[in-house]
């Protein structure tokens, strides 16, 4: 427990001191990009995580935040900064319309929901080409030429996600959050409304994811359906960034987020131009070994199983986990 307080102390301090050491581009590119994942990892977290809705659609909410920043460029010639404070509300007001629809269901039928509902939004944004601009996209030019703006507006993202969500967890709508995920119909036999609090949990989960894709709108500078509504690079990343990480707990998506970042620029660049090309193709084969790994001897995650890592380099007796802890 001392360890972990210690890590929790000192990471702030190394990501805020980073960009101050390394100078490289690149370099602070990868973790910035690290840095909204674990945004976007950590508000997935907060809905199937803690209070067990699986979702595989926030990438409805990621494509929302992006565009409105996106499209106040495009329709009124103002600055995407702006979707900054506007992508995080419209992403939750989308949140909250979809948990009326799809919390009337339950489990794996509220998973296949979200999918559907995503798929919705990829294809009215790829198509409504005179609105959206379509497959064309919308291009903007970046507003600052240095790195540095970005990594500490999205270090300042994380930070506000994280904060915000251990503070939720330790008031009393965590509890319900947990009591829903363990046994909805005893937590509503306990006069805990089991469609408010999902409905809460999701609408602060899209409100960050918003906040996530706004950024990305103005640090990347270009979108298009394909990118920010992608089932694939959006939403089954930010469950891979959980599972990896650590589903139900708090540090575990800022782990996970840093390892499957890592992991593709690593087979992006061909492990750093010492491969052949072709295996900057396999990282999504390598992703799912990595998966596979995780659930057959880390079923909780790098957090949720750090003692039984830190047991393999100590030789020191595992003491029981609690399933599912806030770590």
């Amino acid at each position: 427990m001392k360890n972990r307080s210690w890590a929790q102390l000192i990471a702030p301090l190394i990501l805020l001191a980073f960009p101050l050491f390394v100078d490289s581009d690149y370099y602070r590119h990868v973790v910035i990009m690290a840095l909204m994942w674990v945004v976007i990892g950590s508000s997935w977290n907060l809905l199937a995580g803690f209070t067990g809705q699986v979702s595989f659609g926030h990438a409805i909410f990621f494509g929302i935040g992006a565009y409105s920043a996106g499209l106040l460029k495009m329709h009124l010639g103002l600055s995407p900064w702006w979707g900054m404070l506007l992508g995080g509300p419209m992403a939750m007001a989308i949140g909250f319309v979809i948990g009326w629809i799809c919390f009337r269901l339950r489990g794996p039928y509220f998973a296949l929901a979200t999918i559907a509902v995503g798929e919705i939004f990829h294809l009215l944004f790829k198509y409504f080409n005179n609105f959206t601009g379509g497959m064309e996209g919308i291009l903007i030019i970046q507003t600052f030429r240095s790195k540095l703006p970005y990594y500490f507006l999205a270090l300042g993202l994380a930070g506000a996600c994280v904060l915000t969500i251990i503070l939720v967890m330790r008031s009393k709508w965590g509890y319900y959050f947990i009591s829903i995920r363990e046994d909805q119909d005893a937590a509503e036999s306990m006069g805990i409304s089991a469609f408010r609090y999902k409905s809460l949990s999701l609408m602060i989960s899209s409100f960050f994811t918003g906040l996530a894709g706004a950024f990305y709108m103005n640090y990347m500078a270009f979108i298009d359906p394909e990118v920010v509504y992608s089932l694939h690079y959006i939403s089954i990343m930010a469950i891979l960034v959980g599972i990896i990480g650590g589903v139900g707990t708090i540090w575990g998506p800022a782990v996970g987020a840093f390892i499957m970042v890592l992991v593709q620029e690593t087979f992006r660049s061909s492990i750093f131009g010492l491969a052949p090309d072709w295996v900057s193709e396999a990282h999504a084969l390598v992703f799912g070994v990595l998966v596979m790994f995780v659930i057959l001897f880390m079923a909780n995650g790098v957090v949720g199983d750090w003692k039984k890592i830190t047991h393999l380099f100590t030789g020191k007796k595992q003491a029981p986990s609690t399933n599912g802890s806030a770590a």
